[in-house]
């Protein structure tokens, strides 16, 4: 109790000695906790660059005996086509564009891009190698042409093979340059088609169409689509290359080992790529799996040595947006409900 006099006295009390071990205690306590916590944040850090660089350093190995392996396939193709040995050429080809197409997740893009020109080169050096071998016709003698007897009436010339569809103004990519294109070219809303034994192995070429069906049954060597308006296209699976160019208001369901789309707009593709599909310069062009099915197929699969469980369909490249961290407005994904499954 205060004094008298005293004004506002205050009074001071000590803590006892069990209160200030108590507390020194409780600050012993979360010092070492927040330094355990830094310490386990720090090595998750550690831990996860040492799986960062592992992973990198797999995926370089990896690299370097796909290169390795490739290169000796490639050489082996090579000398086969040379002897003239094509059907183990054609076999050990085969193989080596499925050595690629499962090899695609850990190359860089230019090891794939580069990968796919050397399978291209090489089905074009076979197609044109199957030519060259070909037997001759036997040589026989012709008759000569006699004279017309004056007055008789002139025989009629015999009328020329048809043609095939004239190839546009340079090479499509992937095109071997090899047999000569087929295919159809300024056609206005007609059922187009081709089977099998016309497009194996061939380069394909369908330019001007307008308002065309058109239906490819087989396995071709290279599609190029070019300046096509208001088509359906449905084509078999191609071994390698496939290039849309100048299209607009079209459906096409294509299957391939690389697609690049040009100059394209207010198109739909359905398509099974085993690389990353490319588009430069379009707009409104939106992507859904491959899902066109005919008999037989299974068989032009194997021909074209795809693999049918590797597909790419979502993931595209476009040349025209290089910002990383936002969607491209050029194309988008075909929402579920609204893909075709019945192309009948």
């Amino acid at each position: 109790m205060a004094a008298p006099g005293e004004v506002g006295a205050v009074a001071v009390v000590a803590p006892s000695q069990p209160e200030v071990a108590a507390g020194s205690a409780a600050s012993a306590v979360v010092l070492p906790e927040r330094l355990q916590r830094r310490e386990a944040e720090r090595q998750q850090g550690v831990e996860r660059q040492r799986q960062k660089k592992e992973a990198q350093v797999v995926k370089e190995e990896q690299s370097e005996f796909f290169l390795a392996a490739f290169a000796r396939e490639r050489e082996a193709v090579e000398a086969l086509l040379a002897e003239g040995t094509l059907e183990e050429a054609a076999a050990r080809l085969q193989a080596l564009q499925k050595m690629l197409t499962g090899s695609v997740r850990f190359l860089a893009p230019y090891e794939v891009r580069q990968g796919q020109e050397t399978v291209a080169r090489l089905q074009g050096d076979l197609a044109a190698r199957r030519q060259q071998l070909q037997p001759k016709k036997k040589f026989a003698f012709r008759a000569l042409k006699k004279e017309a007897a004056p007055g008789s009436a002139p025989r009629p010339a015999e009328p020329a093979p048809p043609a095939p569809a004239a190839p546009g103004p340079g090479l499509a990519e992937g095109e071997s340059g090899g047999p000569p294109l087929c295919g159809f070219s300024g056609v206005q809303d007609e059922e187009l088609e081709l089977g099998p034994a016309e497009l194996l192995q061939r380069d394909v070429l369908l330019s001007e169409l307008s308002g065309c069906r058109v239906r490819l049954r087989g396995n071709p060597n290279t599609l190029r689509v070019r300046d096509c308006r208001g088509c359906t296209v449905l084509c078999g699976p191609v071994s390698t290359s496939v290039l849309v160019d100048g299209c607009s208001d079209c459906l096409l369901a294509l299957a391939c080992q690389q697609l690049r789309t040009h100059r394209t707009r207010h198109c739909r593709v359905y398509v099974q790529v085993t690389s990353r599909a490319v588009i430069e310069a379009c707009s409104e062009v939106s992507f859904a799996p491959y899902s066109w099915s005919y008999p037989g197929i299974e068989r032009d699969f194997e021909s074209s040595g795809l693999d049918r469980n590797s597909n790419n369909w979502n993931l595209v490249d476009d040349f025209d947006w290089l910002v990383a961290d936002k969607p491209s407005p050029n194309w988008s994904l075909i929402p579920e409900q609204e893909r075709i499954t019945c192309w009948d």
